[in-house]
């Protein structure tokens, strides 16, 4: 057995963190009520680009994981890890997970100066070309590979936030089968039918596209897995801020709906079913913090703490957004309420970035656990 891993951290906000969550809480107040959201799903542009200017030019925290020398806010990953929880409790579609995360994480890695602070200044959104489903310490991709005539062939399929991305960042192959990362802007994204109409999914073809190589063998291996730790690790932060709201919402619903000459919510079997999920959501804070911390921290640690976040975030967001649904009773079916939204966004990221069975299996290696 190796030695036990310490994952303690500070898992209280500071008062910059609360500062920054009611700014960006009062910005997606104004610019993305849900019924702004609901209608933006039955249109043609899901994807709200005008939030995420507002999110880049009035608040800055498209850039809150760069150091200020590269174009930066100098914050750090704990920081960005609020504004996702924000942006789950709205359920905002916006690419945040996509550039702000997972591609900055893979820059950040790579030490990409060129292409870092477009992309901190939401001047650039980037995409990471792997499958939304790709887990931290999977083999090197290899769909896509660079040719005899230099360029980039191949197909990715359902690409997180790749719609509205003017820069990828595309691991491929090279021609003896060395790995590399390159940032490419030639590229057709398909749009492929998806169950959380917030977070639009894309099959991305590349066909003789030149790419800049950002990094090669080892070193493009390491920014993708490190993209992909941090990714999952950042993404219970955003699954908390769906629970968050599902579980805040439900109780408001159940105080003020009554049944009987009385409100719901004093049935006992409502009030046990509640107040076993304000337990699982609390749990789910300190889980996804302790991931937060990791991941700002640069620990080693990193890979347990994404693993361990992904194994329990997954069901209990799922779990809050279905009691979400189910005790608003008919109203929560119907699709003028935005319960929906957050089931599909929690359903989604359940199998993001790895699924919870594949993160417990990747927990029993990592702490040398038999199964």
């Amino acid at each position: 057995m190796s030695e036990p891993t310490d994952l303690r951290t500070d898992l209280q906000y500071s008062e910059v963190e609360q500062e920054l969550r009611g700014n960006v809480r009062a910005l997606l107040a104004a610019r993305a009520p849900q019924a702004a959201t609901l209608a933006r799903t039955e249109s043609e542009q899901p994807v709200d680009t005008a939030l995420w200017r507002a999110l880049a030019d009035e608040l800055g925290v498209t850039g809150l994981a760069v150091p200020e020398k590269w174009g930066g806010a100098g914050a750090g990953w704990r920081e960005t890890a609020v504004v996702l929880e924000e942006l789950g409790r709205a359920a905002a579609p916006v690419p945040y997970l996509g550039s702000a995360v997972l591609a900055t994480a893979a820059l950040l890695a790579a030490e990409d100066t060129e292409l870092l602070p477009l992309v901190a200044s939401g001047e650039v959104v980037a995409a990471l070309a792997v499958p939304f489903a790709a887990a931290p310490r999977s083999p090197f991709p290899s769909a896509v590979q660079l040719r005899s005539d230099g360029l980039l062939h191949g197909t990715v399929h359902l690409v997180a936030d790749a719609r509205t991305a003017t820069t990828l960042l595309v691991p491929a192959l090279d021609q003896d089968g060395t790995p590399g990362l390159y940032a490419v802007r030639d590229f057709t994204a398909a749009p492929v039918v998806s169950l959380d109409m917030t977070r639009p999914l894309a099959d991305l073809t590349l066909a003789g596209a030149a790419g800049r190589r950002i990094a090669s063998g080892e070193a493009a291996v390491a920014a993708l897995d490190t993209a992909l730790a941090i990714g999952a690790a950042l993404l219970a932060s955003e699954q908390l801020g769906v629970a968050e709201w599902a579980l805040e919402t439900t109780t408001a619903y159940v105080k003020q709906r009554h049944q009987f000459g009385r409100p719901v919510g004093s049935f006992q079997a409502v009030k046990h079913r509640l107040a076993d999920l304000w337990v699982s959501v609390a749990q789910l804070r300190a889980v996804a913090r302790s991931a937060a911390g990791a991941a700002a921290a640069g620990s080693p640690d990193l890979p347990v703490a994404a693993a361990l976040a992904q194994a329990f975030a997954s069901q209990v967001t799922v779990v809050a957004a279905e009691e979400a649904v189910q005790l608003h009773g008919g109203t929560g079916f119907t699709w003028e309420h935005p319960a929906h939204l957050y089931l599909k966004r929690a359903k989604s990221a359940s199998i993001a970035l790895g699924t919870a069975d594949r993160h417990r299996a990747a927990l029993a290696q990592l702490v040398d656990l038999t199964l």
